[in-house]
C-alpha cells in the first residue's frame, strides 16, 4: 500500500497502548466472542474500561501470565476471541513454552497484545525491557507479529487482528509518542505503507521509529539525498514486494527499529535481500545489549535509535553501493 504523504507534521502525541485500550472496547460492543484476559495490569494496558464495561467476558489472571495464556488457547474452542494483556516481557520470555505449545503449534486463535516493550520502558530498567521480544514470536511458526507506529496505527491494528484467524503477537508501547497516521489509513496486515517516495535509499522502519525514519528522510532532504521512507508495520509476514521493489530502485537499505539487532526487522530485511537482491544494508538497532533504567528519550539517543544515527547511516550504505 503507498501512501505518499507531501508534508509530515504531528498532530499530537500519544501512547500507543491507549489506542489498543480504546480498540478493544469498541470491539467488546460489536462482537460478543471477544474477551479479554490480563495479568493484573489492568490500568497499564488500558483494558480496564474494557473490564468494566463487559465483567462478564473479562478474566483477570493475576500475575501468573503462562497461566493466562494457557486459558486464551481453551478460550478459543468454544469460539471465543481472547485478547490478552501483560508487559512485553512477561507476555513473551516468561511464557514462551506455552506460546510455543498451546498457541502457535496449535494455531489458537489467540492474540497476545503487548505493551511496554523496548527501551521507552525506561525507568523500570533492564529487567522489564525486552528488546528481544519481536525475535521470539517471529521465529514460531504459524504465529503473525505486528508493530505499529503511533495511537491511530495501533488502534486500527487492534481492529484488523480481531478479523485474522490465527495466533498474533500486537507489540506497543507506554510513552506518548508522535501520533501522525491518518485515522482513515486502513490496516492491512502484512502490507507495508510507503510514506515517502524515494530514489536514492530505502529506510525501513518500524514501531517508534518510523517517526524518527520520516524526520531522517527530511533531514537528508536538505542534503539534496532522496530517500523513501516505509512503514514496516508487520515484521511477519513481511511484505516482501515492497520491499524488493524499493531496494531494487534505490541499490540500499537502513533498516531502524527498537529491538536487539539479533531477530528482528533488519534481520529479516537482510535475510530476504541476501537470498533474493544482494545489497548493502545499515541497521539501526540496539546492538546486543540489555536496556537500562533512565528517560525513555535519553535512553533512545544513548543507544543510538534516533534520527540522526538513521541520517547517518543513510549516507554509510549509499556510499557502499
Amino acid at each position: 500500500m503507498e501512501l505518499v504523504m507531501k508534508a509530515f507534521s504531528i498532530r499530537e502525541y500519544k501512547d500507543t497502548r491507549s489506542g489498543f485500550g480504546e480498540a478493544l472496547l469498541e470491539l467488546g460492543r460489536e462482537n460478543k466472542n471477544v474477551v479479554a484476559l490480563c495479568a493484573d495490569l489492568t490500568g497499564s494496558l488500558k483494558m480496564d474500561k474494557f473490564a468494566m464495561e463487559f465483567p462478564d467476558r473479562f478474566y483477570q489472571a493475576g500475575i501468573a501470565e503462562a497461566n493466562m495464556i494457557s486459558v486464551a488457547a481453551g478460550l478459543t474452542i468454544g469460539g471465543k476471541i481472547p485478547f490478552t494483556g501483560t508487559f512485553a516481557n512477561f507476555s513473551t520470555g516468561r511464557v514462551y513454552d506455552q506460546i510455543r505449545q498451546s498457541v502457535a503449534y496449535s494455531q489458537k486463535n489467540v492474540k497476545i497484545c503487548a505493551s511496554h516493550a523496548g527501551l521507552t520502558l525506561g525507568e523500570d530498567g533492564a529487567s522489564h525491557q525486552i528488546l528481544e521480544d519481536i525475535g521470539l514470536m517471529k521465529i514460531l511458526p504459524n504465529m503473525t507479529v505486528i508493530n505499529p507506529c503511533d495511537f491511530n496505527q495501533t488502534k486500527a491494528a487492534t481492529f484488523a487482528i480481531a478479523e485474522y484467524y490465527g495466533p498474533v503477537y500486537l507489540r506497543f508501547g507506554r510513552p506518548k509518542m508522535p501520533n501522525f497516521m491518518p485515522d482513515d489509513v486502513p490496516f492491512e496486515i502484512g502490507k507495508a505503507i510507503t510514506l515517502k517516495e524515494g530514489s536514492d535509499v530505502s529506510i525501513f522502519a518500524t514501531g517508534h521509529l518510523v517517526w524518527k525514519a520520516v524526520e531522517a528522510g527530511m533531514k537528508l532532504a536538505e542534503q539534496g539525498i532522496d530517500a523513501e521512507v516505509i512503514n514496516i508495520h508487520t515484521i511477519k509476514p513481511l511484505d516482501e514486494e515492497v520491499i524488493l521493489k524499493s531496494v531494487f530502485k534505490t541499490g540500499c537499505a537502513v533498516t531502524a527499529e527498537e529491538h536487539e539487532i539479533n531477530g528482528g526487522l533488519g534481520d529479516s530485511i537482510a535475510q530476504l535481500l541476501v537470498r533474493k537482491l544482494p545489497a548493502p544494508v545499515e541497521m539501526i538497532a540496539v546492538l546486543d545489549k540489555f536496556g537500562e533504567s533512565g528517560n525513555p528519550g535519553e535512553l533512545m539517543i544513548k543507544y543510538g535509535l534516533d534520527t540522526p544515527n538513521i541520517v547517518d547511516a543513510a549516507l554509510k550504505t549509499i556510499k557502499r553501493k
